[in-house]
């Protein structure tokens, strides 16, 4: 199995290509990071797997299902995404966003909540450590506990591939560790990790495999202290960097734009 192959993937918007015939792997099990600058078409690439944008051409395949060719519960059953920054105006109760996610699994004469869903959905409240915030308005919590309730929604899908972008932008530390630790345990358990990511160290740091995009194109893919290189990131961001052994692993240090 060799999780999520794209290929020649071209897509636009009603104007120039944003992504432009780009091929790319994310392994299976693994934890990948989509990488680049503002505008590298990194968000457009991951809402085209899970179905939001058409392709102008080319394929998406996982584990040999075409993910393009499915319909919406079809795919939904299979990958979960989770948004940069995702709101709601209807008055849902955090239990009530994560129960979202059982909804591709529901039987159509289903007359009331299936004990299963909710136990799935409880479950994936504790381990993004939200449970005691199941009955708060979800509009009521903040940014990052926001993002918690949509990885929780995420997670209740039970996907075999999950794609976030940004996933820890409106996180602190101590919350990005944690779901950092998150992903890599659902990884040990087979799922395929994709995610769109700015912080560079923790690309390097937390990722097993790294896609670099500029210009809608992918420029380099591979391990991460293979790719993200003093030269790559010259290149590809215009700034000064030095990649440096910490105590606890490698660090990229920026110095200045070029």
């Amino acid at each position: 199995m060799t999780g999520l192959e794209v290929r020649g993937l071209t897509i636009s918007l009603g104007g120039p290509p944003i992504v432009d015939r780009v091929d790319l792997t994310a392994p299976r099990g693994k934890i990948t990071g989509l990488v680049g600058p503002n505008g590298a078409g990194k968000s457009t690439l991951i809402g085209t797997v899970v179905g939001l944008n058409r392709p102008v051409e080319g394929t998406v395949h996982f584990s040999g299902d075409d993910l393009l060719g499915l319909d919406r519960r079809a795919r939904a059953r299979l990958c979960a995404y989770v948004e940069q920054a995702a709101t709601t105006e209807e008055r849902l109760t955090v239990a009530e966003v994560v129960a979202l996610g059982r909804i591709p699994f529901a039987p159509a004469w289903a007359s009331g909540p299936d004990p299963a869903d909710e136990k799935s959905c409880m479950e994936a409240l504790s381990r993004l450590g939200m449970s005691a915030f199941a009955g708060r308005q979800f509009a009521t919590l903040s940014g990052g506990e926001q993002q918690r309730v949509h990885m929780a929604r995420a997670l209740a899908q039970q996907p075999q591939l999950l794609l976030l972008d940004e996933p820890t932008s409106s996180l602190d530390i101590r919350g990005q560790l944690q779901v950092f630790a998150l992903l890599r345990s659902l990884a040990t358990e087979d799922c395929t990790v994709l995610m769109a990511l700015h912080d560079l160290n923790l690309a390097l740091t937390r990722c097993d495999w790294l896609v670099v995009m500029n210009h809608g194109r992918v420029v380099a893919e591979g391990a991460p202290m293979e790719v993200l290189t003093e030269r790559l990131i010259a290149d590809v961001y215009g700034v000064e960097a030095r990649r440096i052994q910490g105590p606890v692993g490698p660090v990229i240090v920026f110095e200045t734009a070029l």
